[in-house]
């Protein structure tokens, strides 16, 4: 029986029961395998573009003989997959700006699709802008920390009539217990299931974030360039508004 990391089994455990999976960049197929081993799947694909991870895709399949079940398919992006084919999409370990451009160039095969199962290694952000323009409806989001890097699963789910009013909602300026005010762009960037959760690893994530921001922001500083300075303006002010929705949810936090 496959095993899978702590941040594959998070995301297997959003996948409902009796899917019919894609496994968008599916690597050595473990999430796709681990499903059917486990009686989750009814089928699925592995798609992979990349000609080793293909092959050791397609040799785990045959080995656990799963021929019949998983359908280890070469191709880029959601090209692997037909409409109408499969009713659950899950895409892992790539950046989220890769991954919304997969998803916007696929999208006549997200035909019956209802759930999509997402994990980008960053640019969370983007994703959760795609989905909004798009109409679908993020349901809920997880964060966690293995080997020393942290990742997030955003789960969303088809939209429906008025889905749009309660997403735009989902993203609405308000103000933080604490009595701090929270703009749309925060929230797409923070996530708004995550402040309002605020686990422990949240805040390691966003604490290293404005390490970085405070890095860009210093080397911006050293040009006197119109357009670094503006930038380097733009980037205290975000630097800013992390830190008072941090310091808030702190304050908060029981």
């Amino acid at each position: 029986m496959v095993k899978l990391s702590k941040r594959l089994q998070m995301i297997a455990d959003r996948v409902p029961l009796g899917s019919k999976l894609a496994d968008i960049g599916s690597d050595h197929a473990l999430l796709p395998t681990y499903l059917a081993q486990q009686g989750v799947i009814v089928f699925a694909v592995a798609g992979e573009v990349n000609p080793g991870p293909f092959e050791a895709a397609t040799r785990q399949v045959l080995e656990c003989g799963l021929s019949k079940k998983i359908s280890v398919r070469s191709g880029d992006g959601l090209a692997v997959i037909e409409p109408g084919e499969v009713n659950v999409i899950t895409i892992a370990g790539m950046g989220g700006s890769l991954m919304a451009s997969i998803l916007e160039a696929g999208k006549r095969k997200l035909e019956g699709v209802t759930h999509l199962i997402l994990q980008p290694n960053v640019g969370e952000d983007q994703v959760r802008r795609w989905l909004l323009a798009e109409g679908w409806k993020l349901d809920a989001e997880a964060i966690l920390e293995e080997d020393g890097k942290i990742y997030e699963i955003l789960t969303a789910t088809a939209g429906h009539a008025g889905d749009k009013s309660s997403q735009e909602a989902l993203y609405a300026e308000h103000m933080l217990p604490g009595g701090v005010t929270v703009t749309r762009e925060r929230l797409l960037q923070m996530g708004p299931y995550l402040m309002k959760e605020a686990p422990e690893v949240w805040f390691t994530k966003w604490e290293s974030e404005l390490k970085k921001l405070a890095m860009i922001e210093g080397q911006l500083k050293l040009s006197s360039a119109d357009a670094s300075v503006a930038k380097a303006e733009q980037i205290a002010q975000e630097i800013k508004e992390i830190e008072e929705v941090i310091a808030c949810l702190q304050k908060v936090k029981p």
